[in-house]
């Protein structure tokens, strides 16, 4: 449920309103906005008896939301989330950043080739998993702390931003300590031990969508990090799994609009994971900024032929810069622009 004062409401009033929720068993959270305040009430299961609160002094209106998510919700915070996970490198507004790198953190050569080539093509932000979680106990699981190291090598060398994935709560305090930005894999979105871990790390988070998830589902995961305190969030459309075998999952691109219209939250889309297909990742990556996502995460390694994972849908550097251009147009012709070059240096190069 949510309190929504009059624009003319004193503090005493907000204080009345916070107080007498507590009084009623529930949490009280106060959402200072441009115009006016809201109050949030958390902790119910069910429809709250708001009787006692409508007579109140200051209050304009009592929303009851109706969708099993409060937080994320729209009639929670009618305005956009802005989610900086580094200096200019904002989530949620008219700039869209743009995350590229490799799968997987492989080697120093490796990491620092390919954040050195996504930066001079324009992007923001470096991904790389430290740690991966694979489909088979065989394949490579990454490099762990050495793979977070080399992370922050990258950074410290080129300025992106950081964003890479926890897999456990364990993990989770160490990937805050390199990362700007924490990664919630698709595989974990519903472990919801981890989703309250990261939400206390007070830290920029990343949930990508869950491979058999509906929007729903994806929204409620996201409610656990901000249950937290936590609203610093940012969802990923990254395809589902699909019965069509000539693509590796199937691209939801209207998750996008159906988030926006759901939630405060940005929502940025992975074409690599969403086809799978290398040839495919440049049309639907345009595609995704004219459906109006708050940003890209593109696989982009130095040499996919040699990769250690995803290779298949990974760009070669050429073709990530190529790209680019195309998606400055797109940009420009829905009215955003591309994140420019420069934001994002939140370390000075080094060596």
């Amino acid at each position: 449920m949510l309190v929504v004062m009059q624009h003319d409401a004193s503090a005493a009033d907000v204080e009345d309103v916070c107080r007498t929720i507590v009084e009623m068993g529930y949490e009280a959270r106060p959402l200072p906005g441009a115009q006016r305040t809201a109050v949030g009430l958390v902790g119910n299961d069910g429809r709250v008896d708001a009787s006692r609160i409508e007579g109140m002094a200051g209050v304009a209106q009592v929303i009851h939301v109706t969708q099993p998510y409060k937080q994320v919700s729209r009639e929670w915070r009618p305005e956009n989330t802005l989610v900086e996970i580094a200096p200019g490198v904002v989530f949620g507004g008219r700039d869209v950043p743009v995350i590229a790198g490799p799968c997987s953190v492989e080697s120093e050569e490796q990491i620092l080739d390919a954040a050195h080539a996504v930066k001079a093509a324009g992007a923001t932000a470096l991904r790389g998993g430290a740690f991966k979680p694979r489909s088979s106990p065989y394949s490579f699981q990454g490099m762990g702390r050495r793979g977070l190291e080399l992370l922050d090598l990258a950074r410290r060398k080129t300025g992106l931003a950081i964003i890479t994935e926890a897999l456990d709560v364990e993990g989770a305090s160490l990937v805050a300590e390199y990362a700007d930005c924490i990664q919630i894999g698709a595989r974990n979105m519903q472990n919801y031990s981890l989703l309250r871990a990261v939400g206390r790390l007070r830290k920029p988070v990343m949930i990508k969508r869950g491979p058999s998830a509906t929007i729903t589902e994806l929204l409620l995961s996201a409610e656990y990090v901000l249950a937290e305190g936590n609203d610093q969030v940012i969802l990923c459309e990254r395809g589902l799994r699909s019965f069509d075998p000539l693509t590796r999952n199937l691209f939801d691109l209207t998750a996008i609009p159906v988030v926006h219209r759901l939630s405060h939250l940005p929502i940025v889309a992975d074409p690599s994971h969403g086809t799978g297909l290398r040839d495919k990742v440049a049309p639907m990556a345009s595609a995704a900024v004219a459906a109006g996502a708050d940003g890209l995460m593109i696989e982009v390694h130095p040499r996919p032929d040699r990769a250690l994972s995803d290779g298949a849908q990974s760009l070669y550097p050429a073709q990530f810069d190529e790209l680019m251009k195309q998606l400055h147009a797109v940009a420009l012709a829905v009215g955003r622009q591309i994140t420019p070059v420069g934001a994002g240096n939140v370390a000075v190069s080094i060596g």
